[in-house]
């Protein structure tokens, strides 16, 4: 073994930061200050590995973004492939199915595993300083190419070719940042045809001594080389501790003292389900690989990836309640697809906070509810904060997850969305473009009714909810500012509305449901409309400025769009336009529909598929165009051939003015339901219903206030909480069992009420200190704040406060 053999495989079975350093220690001839270069050949590039990923997850993601791209370089050489012609691939999508052809094999396990050996992820080093080595078995570099592939920065190497995610030329770099306090790194590499030597280096933040600690303010990233060159051997093979394979060709990076987050400890579990939700769908499967040393007991060392929705997929009969998806189309931003996946509320036998509990750690981990992918990658992400503020569906946070696919977004508009690091998105116009579009599109799909559905499965009417409410806003002497504080957020001088009794409703002869029965793929498809063209065509109005949306009758299953096997597409197109002025039919020229229309259409529902038209501005009242709707998949293709006419926009009714209003931006005042072990009565509702959607209720829990956006809409209150319970048997002698329950529901519910007043009319934010982390401060959901503060002792010591003083103090 040589010298230089020698000293890799002393720095490579190095399992931590420190390790290294007695490795450096032991070589003061090797590793003196003469030996090291600055990474990317400038000391100024301090600031551009610095300025990378902000948490280490989606750093590491970076990683393994390159080891796939190395592959499907080394694929595309070996099929002597020019990858910056034009006869190379230009998706990754198509490197995929060119240079794989079997990759629809990977749907089975066996074969799945087999091609992920080729990309791995190993864990080295004790459980709480985590060493992590990445393998891939890809193109490789040879030594004297090192300074300009993985030693360079900002050289954009990648930029002109299509099949592969990286352009910038400094992701990889990211993960420096986050190897302990040194920074050391080891990369080593040989090139697939082996041609050549195995070569590496080892890298580090410079250490600054005390001359340079003056003359500087920061210090640089650097590279070993020894005698000016980078250090290299001949080797054919090499047993580096990788599953399953010796190392013969390809790049091996070790990354010491890995800074991974809490909670991560097993990483072909926790580390495996985290890389998860930053690779939505990757191009290539991989492995995650525990070490037995660290782990001698664990029987699942190793789990292979392949991003979260094969998980959903996999996994879903499991958690997954519902799935959908809405395509979004139009001229400046391009084609985006949401999917979105409705978690159930109870999962394998577990109540509802044990299930919530187990999704969030299974599927938001790293709290990302929205994900926006560009070839399966995730390039940023929204919080819970959407579904509770944008949607206004408090009732699914946490159980809902929204991937949306950028990949054909227009390359400009994408480009103002992502920042060059990856992991967030730019606030921008462009941004807040999005966030409206994907809130409309999803106000607009499936959710809607499965949100309704949720929602009326825990909502009773009561008429003797609505005589209280009036008895107490009333009768209560309240000082006149409590009284304008809460008549600024809800009308206290109103009557509260009326719920429509379903007792005495007219039962005319309904239409008997015929229960929809889908196939797994469509026989049929076809549009729903009478109207007829000239040339017998079906024919749809569309008006200008508006939108119209046209459906097709099918029979096949809802997930067709969304699959992962043999899934169906749907292309609308545009064949002819006709205009008004000139006349004629003219032959479109791109044919592409978002030339003409935003257009959205949604995944099967039911036997029904919906596309939405809008005219862009474009076209004028009187056009029309006909347009090809096509149904494909791994079945039969179905064309629809229709007309579509542009119609002057409705002409909305003149109001009287004596009947117009000022607008009353207050909102009623919220209802209350109470909330029984059991239920007891028809207006009551009980634990087991409330945990059906998610909402965790018990001896423990007062209260659960229902906030839709800025709206408190519902408060439950738990008749059988063991603050209750224990005031009504200490004051059994004093109170009747009726005023004791009335004292406790307006109790919890006016305090309720101010509580949710005081903080949403002074607009406070609150914030948690997360556990075991004394500088970390996580913003808290206002409903969540607001029961735990009731289950926090503080209902109890309302109820048992003297309640003539406490009234005495509000009178005037």
């Amino acid at each position: 073994m040589t010298d230089k053999q020698a000293l890799f495989h002393s720095l490579y079975r190095a399992s931590t930061e420190s390790e290294v350093d007695k490795v450096i220690e032991r070589r003061p001839d090797i590793f003196r200050q003469g030996n090291w270069r600055p990474y990317g050949q400038s000391e100024s590039y301090f600031a551009v590995v610095e300025n990378q990923q902000a948490s280490p997850v989606p750093a590491l993601v970076e990683k393994i973004i390159n080891a796939i791209d190395a592959i499907l370089m080394r694929r595309c050489r070996e099929e002597g492939i020019d990858p910056k012609s034009q006869t190379a691939p230009q998706s990754v999508d198509a490197a995929v199915e060119r240079f794989f052809p079997n990759c629809k094999d990977w749907d089975y396990k066996t074969d799945r595993r087999r091609q992920a050996e080729h990309i791995q992820v190993l864990a080295d080093g004790p459980r709480r300083n985590t060493s992590l080595v990445i393998y891939d078995n890809g193109e490789g570099q040879h030594p004297d190419d090192f300074e300009v592939t993985f030693l360079s920065l900002l050289r954009g190497n990648k930029n002109e070719i299509h099949f592969v995610q990286g352009k910038y030329n400094m992701g990889g770099s990211g993960a420096i940042a986050f190897c302990g306090k040194r920074r050391y790194q080891l990369i080593g590499s040989k090139r697939y045809d082996g041609n050549g030597r195995f070569g590496y280096t080892l890298m580090r933040k410079h250490p600054l001594n005390d001359e340079e600690r003056l003359s500087r303010k920061n210090t640089w990233y650097e590279y070993l080389v020894v005698d000016g060159h980078i250090p290299s051997f001949d080797v054919d093979e090499m047993d580096l501790g990788l599953y399953r394979r010796l190392f013969r060709t390809g790049s091996i990076i070790k990354l010491y003292s890995y800074d991974l987050p809490s909670g991560i400890s097993d990483i072909s579990r926790d580390l495996n389900q985290s890389i998860n939700e930053y690779l939505f769908e990757p191009a290539l499967p991989l492995y995650i690989v525990e070490s037995e040393k660290r782990y001698p007991k664990n029987m699942a060392l190793r789990r292979h990836l392949y991003g979260l929705k094969r998980r959903l997929e996999e996994e879903g009969s499991d958690y997954i309640e519902d799935m959908f998806s809405s395509t979004y189309c139009d001229r400046r931003v391009g084609h985006l697809k949401i999917t979105g996946y409705v978690f159930r509320a109870r999962v394998k036998g577990r109540d509802a906070k044990e299930s919530k509990e187990v999704i969030r750690r299974e599927f938001f981990k790293n709290n990302m509810a929205v994900l926006f992918s560009v070839n399966g990658q995730v390039h940023g992400h929204y919080t819970s904060e959407f579904i509770t503020r944008s949607l206004k569906y408090p009732l699914l946070k946490g159980f809902l997850l929204i991937h949306v696919d950028c990949t054909r977004l227009d390359p400009e508009f994408r480009g103002e969305l992502f920042m060059a690091s990856r992991d967030r998105l730019k606030i921008g116009e462009e941004s807040r473009m999005l966030r409206r579009i994907v809130a409309e599109a999803l106000r607009k799909s499936k959710l809607k009714d499965i949100y309704r559905q949720r929602r009326q499965a825990i909502t009773v009417g009561s008429s003797d909810t609505d005589k209280l409410l009036r008895e107490l806003t009333k009768n209560i002497p309240l000082k006149q500012d409590l009284l304008s504080l809460l008549d600024e957020s809800f009308k206290t001088d109103r009557r509260v509305r009326k719920r429509t009794s379903k007792k005495g409703r007219a039962t005319k002869g309904k239409r008997r449901e015929v229960p929809f029965e889908s196939q797994r793929y469509p026989s049929f498809f076809r549009i729903q409309t009478k109207q007829r063209a000239q040339d017998g065509l079906p024919m749809v109005g569309v008006p200008l400025g508006g939108n119209r949306t046209v459906r097709f009758a099918t029979d096949v299953e809802n997930e067709y769009f969304d699959r992962v096997e043999d899934p169906g597409h749907l292309h609308v197109a545009v064949n002819d336009r006709v205009c008004d002025q000139g006349g004629g039919i003219r032959p479109e020229v791109s044919r592409r529909v978002d030339s003409l229309f935003n257009v959205t259409h949604a995944s099967p529902n039911e036997g029904t598929i919906s596309v939405s038209f809008n005219p862009n501005g474009v076209l004028q009242v009187g056009d029309s165009c006909r347009i090809r709707a096509v149904l494909s998949g791994a079945g039969q293709v179905f064309e629809q051939l229709f007309w579509i006419r542009i119609v002057d926009s409705e002409k909305r009714t003149a109001v009287p003015s004596k009947s117009i209003r000022r607008e009353d931006k207050r909102i009623a005042l919220p209802d209350y339901q109470l909330v029984y072990k059991e239920r007891r009565n028809d207006d009551g509702l009980s634990w087991d219903m409330l945990e059906s959607q998610g909402i965790a209720m018990g001896y423990d829990e007062v209260m659960h206030p229902l906030v839709e956006g800025e709206k408190l809409a519902i408060i439950y209150i738990n008749m059988d909480s063991r603050v209750l319970r224990t005031y009504k048997s200490r004051n059994a002698e004093e109170l009747t069992l009726e005023l004791a329950h009335k004292r406790y529901i307006s109790t919890v519910y006016f305090h309720t009420l101010f509580l949710y007043a005081i903080t949403s009319k002074r607009q406070y934010t609150v914030y948690q200190q997360s556990e075991g982390m004394a500088t970390v401060s996580n913003p808290v959901d206002l409903a969540e704040y607001l029961k735990d503060v009731f289950s926090s002792h503080y209902s109890a010591f309302l109820l048992n406060f003297e309640m003539g003083d406490l009234v005495a103090s509000l009178e005037d």
